[in-house]
């Protein structure tokens, strides 16, 4: 069912299928946010009267709740501003930490654009360089095409958990255990995985792991970094000012420890709040995965069935599916289902590299998530199969 009365967005009939971008959010998110600015919204780590004991309280509850939400501790929780944020820290803390001239930086071209560019960027200041991981066929990362592109020179392996494109799940669990033996750093995008409640630390065993709030049912403008917590204590900050500070004087500072040494100055505190309570949401849904995974795999079906659509994804194993009517474009194809009020992605979803490697400009993206149901994918391919006849393709 489409829980109209816990997302009050749905109110509008909207097909809602592009929750890869930006999910709904739930009444006991806007609640949470709102209560925070009605009630106690002031400076948290600051104030000793109760409204600041409050906000303080209410912050670090959240760090808790979210370290409850990925098997991590506490400590081990920095708040960002999402996951971009998150993927950028990584890379700057290590650039000056680890990477030297002609070390290499194992990514992928299933990689988001946040995934990527800070590792060019990296690369480009210290001279080293970037190796990819060849994919499958189906554009599958396996454990055996990043074992075969370590050296003794790989410092670093910076992948996706989930294909924001493609819908395929790493095995980053087996990845990061070939890393460990080596004493390999891994970086983890999980804004995919995460708001699918399946990213557990401490099975994965990575170093650095980053996801956001909008994506899982939260606000914009949040996220968290996950770190090691005796890695990350040893980075050092790559952002100064405010209560990140330990000691401070005239030509000389200390920090504290992590993470607070990484939140600088006033954090988003009604954000964070907003963020745990969509993580409880989502801890309290039990069959994210395979219902999505059944939703798509019956878009799939259908949409191939339908002349001239091509599938790009294969045994996707969440709800993402990526396709495009021949002869039209992208953003025609969203154009048309718009005006049933279904909403998609048209666009090179941040991931140009792999349209490169598909062999296309852009692609649709149809993306299934807690909300949808079945009636959504016989809306969504009734729509599809419109788009071809319109615009006189297929008739």
């Amino acid at each position: 069912m489409k829980r109209h009365h816990e997302f009050p967005i749905l109110a509008q009939d909207v097909i809602y299928l592009d929750s890869g971008a930006s999910s709904l959010k739930p009444t006991v998110v806007l609640d949470a946010m709102q209560e925070y600015y009605e009630e106690y919204g002031v400076n948290i780590h600051r104030g000793v009267y109760r409204m600041s004991y409050k906000a303080t309280q209410m912050y670090e509850q959240a760090r808790e709740t979210m370290a409850k939400f990925i098997h991590a501790q506490p400590k081990e929780i920095v708040f960002t501003r999402g996951t971009s944020a998150g993927l950028n820290m990584v890379a700057r803390m290590l650039e000056d930490a680890l990477i030297q001239e002609a070390d290499e930086i194992i990514v992928s071209e299933l990689e988001h654009h946040s995934g990527l560019l800070p590792w060019q960027e990296v690369a480009r200041r210290k001279n080293a360089k970037l190796v990819f991981v060849p994919l499958t066929t189906e554009g599958r990362i396996t454990t055996e095409a990043v074992a075969s592109v370590m050296t003794s020179k790989t410092k670093v392996i910076a992948l996706t958990h989930a294909s924001n494109v493609m819908g395929y799940i790493t095995p980053i669990k087996e990845i990061c255990k070939l890393a460990r033996e080596r004493n390999i750093i891994t970086s983890i995008d999980a804004a995919q995985s995460a708001p699918l409640g399946i990213v557990n630390v401490q099975e994965l065993d990575c170093d650095f792991l980053s996801f956001g709030g909008h994506k899982m049912c939260g606000p914009t403008g949040i996220g968290v970094l996950y770190g090691r917590f005796e890695l990350l204590n040893q980075m050092h900050p790559v952002e100064f000012g405010g209560e990140m500070n330990d000691g401070v004087s005239l030509y000389s500072s200390t920090y504290k420890d992590a993470p607070f040494k990484f939140e600088t100055g006033t954090m988003p505190i009604a954000e964070a709040i907003g963020m745990a309570k969509a993580a409880e949401y989502v801890m309290n849904e039990s069959n994210i995965m395979e219902d999505e995974r059944h939703l798509v795999s019956m878009a799939m079906e259908q949409l191939q069935q339908i002349q001239g659509v091509k599938v790009y994804n294969t045994n996707p194993e969440f709800g993402i599916v990526t396709f495009n009517i021949e002869g039209v474009h992208p953003h025609d194809t969203a154009s048309y289902l718009d005006e049933y009020q279904i909403a998609v992605r048209a666009g090179h979803h941040c991931c140009q590299p792999l349209m490169q490697w598909l062999g296309v400009d852009s692609t649709v993206r149809a993306t299934f998530y807690l909300y949808n149901d079945e009636s959504d994918v016989e809306n969504l391919v009734a729509a599809v199969k419109g788009a071809a006849e319109f615009f006189g393709q297929f008739e």
